[in-house]
């Protein structure tokens, strides 16, 4: 179903160049399909992702750049051939847009391991050519298999940051069989997806140690996010208690820090996972090998997840601590992100903001 509406100007903001900052920027989203969603965004959170792209750290951005990935909205106009979704309706796009559909990861709904590689929601190459466009802007068009509906009774700016940070933490947690009450759950770092992986490890029903490198966080983990336990990781004796104690950690920051201290305070057949990006990762094998000990990685998740981790969200009743901002102020946002000045994660309210 094709529409005049289908080549109307997005209004959105876009960097121009490394330097990273955002302006605003008019440019053509391309015509819906038959199994296209189109939805007008009303909220964007703030991702360290867009960072890196704006200001070309991987060294493949394509310019003019529109960030974000944690998009939710309202479907304005669906193809005539979508089975799941009708205007009006509260959904999200994440943090792909497409996929090759025919692989095994597609086939087993991990299309974020597509074998070809998924199409990125922003600086990717769309199914018609040209580069993809995130959620600073005012709408979207994507294949219906890559949105997602956000429950009636959950507030879309609340949603936005589980399309990319509660997703990354809720895939390893479930692959690793993280979701069994009583286990020990270890979570470094607590920004964006730390205090989403402590909020999931209480719904599992774990008790959740927080580590952190700065002692002013323990109130906040504590009374705030209900963690069972507070841990200074700079601090020796407080690191040696808690020994061979741990079924599984969960590193979400990106900073470098010492693998050997952590691995040690797992159980046998215990479990570390990275979801953050640090520049290198360094241990000794014998922390690995004596206790058969694993470290893996994880990035997102496949559809089937992220929808369940929504409905999962939404009857536990587990929402994101944001802070609300214009559109106008994603510049500052991003700044005070770099210096982790935000608790937890900044969501920009597009609907109200972007004219």
């Amino acid at each position: 179903m094709s529409s005049a509406n289908d080549n109307e100007d997005c209004l959105g903001w876009a960097a121009r160049d490394p330097s990273g900052y955002l302006s605003p920027y008019k440019f053509s989203r391309r015509a819906i399909g038959s199994e296209d969603v189109s939805l007008d965004i009303t909220h964007c959170g703030i991702c360290y992702a867009d960072v890196a792209w704006t200001r070309n750290k991987g060294g493949h951005s394509k310019y003019p750049l529109v960030p974000g990935h944690e998009i939710t909205g309202v479907v304005r106009q669906v193809g005539f051939r979508v089975k799941h979704f009708k205007v009006g309706d509260h959904v999200g796009v994440g943090t792909y847009v497409n996929s090759c559909r025919e692989c095994e990861y597609c086939n087993d709904g991990l299309e974020v391991h597509c074998s070809k590689g998924p199409v990125l929601t922003f600086d990717g190459i769309d199914v018609d050519g040209t580069v993809t466009k995130g959620g600073y802007s005012s709408y979207i068009v994507v294949h219906e298999r890559y949105c997602f509906r956000v429950p009636d009774n959950y507030p879309l700016e609340l949603a936005a940051p589980l399309l990319c940070a509660g997703i990354t933490v809720y895939t390893p947690m479930i692959r690793h069989n993280m979701n069994q009450p009583g286990k020990t759950l270890g979570v470094i770092g607590l920004g964006g997806l730390g205090h989403l992986a402590v909020k999931f490890g209480k719904a599992f029903g774990l008790k959740v140690t927080v580590f952190s490198t700065s002692l002013s966080k323990k109130e906040e983990a504590v009374s705030r996010l209900g963690a069972d336990n507070f841990v200074v990781s700079s601090d020796e004796q407080q690191m040696s208690a808690l020994a061979n104690s741990l079924d599984f950690i969960i590193d979400t920051a990106a900073g470098d820090i010492p693998f050997d201290p952590y691995l040690s305070l797992l159980k046998t057949a215990g479990v570390l996972v990275l979801v953050g990006f640090p520049s290198e990762v360094k241990f000794s094998p014998v922390t690995l090998i004596l206790g058969m000990k694993t470290v893996s990685g994880s990035v997102t998740g496949g559809t089937k997840q992220t929808q369940e981790m929504l409905n999962f969200c939404a009857l536990h009743k587990i929402y994101p601590e944001i802070e609300v901002v214009p559109i106008q102020y994603s510049n500052e946002a991003l700044e005070r992100m770099i210096k982790k000045d935000v608790k937890y994660r900044f969501v920009i309210d597009i609907a109200n903001s972007l004219k």
